[in-house]
């Protein structure tokens, strides 16, 4: 049986090969270094009317912000959510240097009605009231509109610090 003799490659077609690979290694080394700092989350509670984010780090979040964060390891956060909670998408209504105050069952953010408290969960435990005060520098106050958000306003959560915080989201879906 005789064998096809083989060609040596053109110089054009060596210097395409060589430039698709670059194309390749550069495309991957941009994905790698992007997902160092992205991330798509999916929110599975009914607190947000969004269910899913993509989510950037490295960024301190603005008033307004989607926020996501590490939720911690209060005893009322690890009963509902487990010993490692996925983390929580909410909105940041306070930022370092606003004023977190109480009238009754609503807390305000500079004076301004953000979300209501109420006394115990769903199941009926008890709920402890969250921080207020100025918020501290490189914290927010985090929260939602929803009667059942588990957010700062309760002690369980309370200000959700840089240490916290995994990023700002992007509502996609």
């Amino acid at each position: 049986m005789a064998q096809a003799a083989k060609r040596p490659l053109s110089t054009g077609q060596k210097l395409a090969a060589i430039a698709g690979l670059t194309v390749l290694v550069s495309a991957y080394t941009a994905l790698d270094r992007w997902s160092e700092t992205h991330a798509f989350l999916i929110n599975a509670t009914d607190s947000l009317p969004n269910w899913a984010f993509f989510v950037e780090s490295g960024r301190f979040p603005e008033r307004g912000d989607y926020v996501i964060f590490d939720p911690g390891e209060d005893p009322l956060t690890v009963k509902f959510f487990g010993e490692e909670p996925a983390p929580f998408a909410k909105i940041a209504y306070g930022v370092p240097g606003d004023v977190i105050e109480r009238d009754g069952d609503r807390v305000l953010v500079n004076g301004t009605p953000v979300v209501r408290t109420k006394p115990f969960t769903r199941l009926g435990d008890p709920l402890a009231l969250g921080p207020t005060g100025v918020v501290p520098d490189r914290c927010i106050f985090a929260g939602t509109e929803h009667k059942d958000g588990f957010d700062s306003r309760y002690s369980a959560i309370g200000f959700v610090c840089s240490d916290r915080l995994v990023g700002t989201g992007t509502p996609i879906l």
